[in-house]
């Protein structure tokens, strides 16, 4: 900064995303700079609280009365402190961010002063109070983004008065009380409007009358999780954006009725969200006319009947979600010619059918969640043949048939594999083992997904872990799960899973399986819930489990599991008796039957092992020596049957004599028995 501070006549010093990080704290800093019009030092990592400095500048520029744009947005500046009253010295200011860094308090009076502000950017921060009624002074302001902080109480209707403003964004805060139509009376030129809170902040209102109409007409719109005045709770009349709207999201504002059959006249739409209302009736098929459209998301509503068969011009589309209405009919073959798509998420409907094989066509899909729906059939082997991009598969609650094709195991992506309540049946396939995301050296490399970067559609997904239902979004692209419960798989548990070190969560309960559990399940070192419940697995708990520390959600019960519980690490925390019920065999705490001594116990556990073995090879051979008894016995007696006529009919003549001695024997002795009774009531 010395040689820079050597330049008097600098009028623009832009230092943007140069990895600075320390910063002078001298009081001649910046003592020759003072034709300085715009100072840009965005995107660095400054160590410092910025009060220092910053006040040097504004005593400096104060006298000249010159600076016009100060960007320090994207550092590290504040530390928990509050903005400096000194800000208030740059009366000359027309655009100031300082977004995303960590001032906190509320906002300095100050800041009154600068009442030629045009773009004021505190976004991202932690400012909390309210926002004074001075705010309306500020009539050349254009852009004002007050989004993600901690600012509470009401919104002054006294912003109404910003006539110049196109840009207000007011998400992520605690704000109180109502917003309404005097909140909007000379916003003329407003284009882009957010008021996205939290769920939990549903106490703040969002009022106007029937018969307001907006003085502005948006391009975007985002008021989600507010509660709307009734005159604003149906989609159906005039919105309060122009046909160029580009963002219509309003979700979860328990808006009812129909979505508007004109909706495809907004055909500059690029992102439909509508999500968390109580819409009814059927899917428009005008949304066909919005061909820049590139997310729809109408989750989580009453929509009936079936998806529209003929949206063939929607081919911007990357996210669908219809999920959590009563959808039914099959998925339409429009679905499947969209080669962007990179997820298709349908859960929660009443859709049926096979799974077209022209879904093979979304190769580059990201996440295809078809859970709790009616489809039966199959799981389609082109889904791991085709769908290599594949990071999540939701097929849960189905009617799915048949066995888990190993062509999921090419999927190198997958993370999530969802396979829970279906029919699914026959032996797991070994080559689980071999996901290769959820393996140590895929660890090292996990990335958040790049689309999770685009703010227009936070893609989401509901599992079950430690046995209850949970929705993740954000941190979805680090969930490790496999669900396999509730089927009628059969065999052992394949010794190659133990390889996916990275799984947080395995359930194979409700199943048919059998054996051991796997001796070198220590390999699943990441993993945080496994459920072996309502099996038929024997033998004992693998000491070596002991050393999965990360596990905190243990269910082994009502299997044929034996032997003592294992008494050291993370077990010493499983404290309820019920994740080892119905083991008749298991024994110690939290149990209340209590072991041998240690001596006679291995003493038991050799004979016990050498029985198991036995048991394991009689079975063995019972089953070989039913499964070949079977068919000869069968072909033995039907063969000679089918083949010699005088046998045959010896046979049925042997079956027609025996069954007319039975029926002579059930006539007789019938009469004798009424005979019987008629005498015992004469005599009485």
């Amino acid at each position: 900064m010395q040689a820079v501070n050597m330049i008097p006549s600098l009028l623009e010093l832009h230092l943007s995303s140069c990895e600075l990080s320390g910063f002078p704290h001298y009081s001649n800093s910046f003592v020759n700079l003072t034709s300085l019009l715009v100072i840009d030092l965005s995107y660095n990592n400054f160590n410092t609280t910025l009060l220092g400095w910053l006040f040097n500048i504004t005593s400096l520029v104060w006298c000249n009365n010159l600076l016009e744009e100060l960007h320090l947005g994207h550092n590290g500046l504040g530390g928990g402190h509050q903005l400096p009253d000194s800000l208030g010295n740059f009366y000359n200011l027309r655009s100031l961010d300082l977004s995303f860094n960590s001032f906190d308090g509320p906002l300095p009076n100050s800041i009154q002063h600068l009442t030629n502000l045009e773009s004021l950017d505190l976004s991202t921060n932690s400012i909390s109070g309210s926002i004074s009624t001075w705010i309306g002074n500020f009539l050349q302001m254009k852009s004002l983004d007050l989004s993600f902080n901690l600012m509470n109480r009401i919104v002054p209707s006294s912003i109404g008065q910003l006539r110049e403003l196109t840009v207000m964004y007011l998400d992520g805060n605690s704000w109180e009380g109502v917003i309404s139509e005097i909140h909007f009376s000379n916003l003329t030129k407003l284009e882009f409007f957010s008021l996205h809170l939290s769920l939990k902040e549903q106490s703040f209102h969002f009022h106007v009358r029937p018969e307001w109409i907006p003085p502005f007409n948006l391009k975007h719109i985002d008021i989600s999780n507010c509660d709307v005045s009734p005159s604003f709770n149906r989609l159906v009349g005039r919105l309060p954006c122009s046909f160029n709207v580009t963002w219509l999201f309003l979700g979860n504002n328990l808006l009812s009725g129909p979505i508007p059959s004109n909706i495809g006249d907004y055909s500059s739409l690029e992102v439909l969200h509508v999500s968390g209302n109580l819409l009814n009736g059927s899917i428009p098929a005008s949304i066909d006319k919005i061909k820049y459209l590139s997310v729809i998301d109408l989750s989580n509503n009453q929509l009936s009947r079936k998806i529209p068969k003929k949206w063939n011009n929607l081919n911007q589309l990357y996210a669908i979600d219809l999920s959590k209405n009563k959808l039914s009919g099959g998925i339409p073959s429009w679905m499947c010619s969209i080669s962007s798509l990179w997820h298709l998420i349908l859960g929660e409907n009443n859709l049926t059918g096979e799974l077209s094989s022209c879904l093979q066509n979304c190769a580059e899909l990201y996440s295809l969640d078809l859970g709790n729906n009616r489809f039966s059939g199959e799981i389609p082997k082109w889904i791991g043949e085709r769908m290599s991009s594949l990071k999540q598969l939701r097929l849960r609650g189905n009617m799915f048939t048949g066995d888990i094709p190993k062509q999921l195991c090419r999927l190198s992506h997958l993370h999530i594999l969802d396979l829970a309540f279906n029919y699914l049946s026959r032996s797991i396939p070994q080559c689980l083992g071999d996901l290769i995301t959820l393996t140590f050296m895929a660890l090292l490399q996990t990335e958040f997904d790049e689309d999770m970067t685009y703010s227009s559609y936070s893609y989401h997904m509901e599992l079950v872990l430690k046995g209850q239902d949970m929705v993740f979004e954000s941190i979805l692209p680090v969930v490790n799960l496999i669900d396999l419960a509730s089927n009628n798989l059969w065999g052992q548990i394949p010794d190659g899973i133990t390889n996916l070190s990275t799984l947080s969560t395995l359930n194979l309960s409700r199943n048919q399986l059998i054996g051991k559990i796997p001796e070198n399940i220590e390999g699943m070192q990441g993993l945080e819930t496994l459920d072996l419940s309502c099996n038929c697995l024997s033998g004992p708990i693998p000491p070596n489990m002991s050393s999965i520390t990360s596990l905190n959600h243990l269910n082994l019960s009502h299997n044929l599991l034996s032997r003592p519980i294992p008494t050291i690490n993370q077990f010493l925390t499983f404290n309820d008796p019920s994740i080892y019920g119905g083991n008749l065999g298991h024994c110690g705490l939290p149990l209340s039957a209590n072991c041998s001594n240690p001596n006679d116990q291995n003493h038991k556990h050799v004979q016990d092992e050498e029985e198991d073995d036995e048991d394991g090879r009689y079975m063995t051979w019972f089953f070989i020596s039913m499964t070949m008894g079977f068919p000869v016995g069968f072909w033995a007696i039907c063969g000679n049957l089918a083949l010699n006529k005088s046998w045959r009919h010896a046979y049925f003549l042997f079956f027609d004599e025996t069954r007319d001695r039975l029926l002579v024997f059930i006539i007789v002795n019938m009469a004798r028995l009424k005979r019987k009774i008629e005498r015992i009531g004469v005599h009485g």
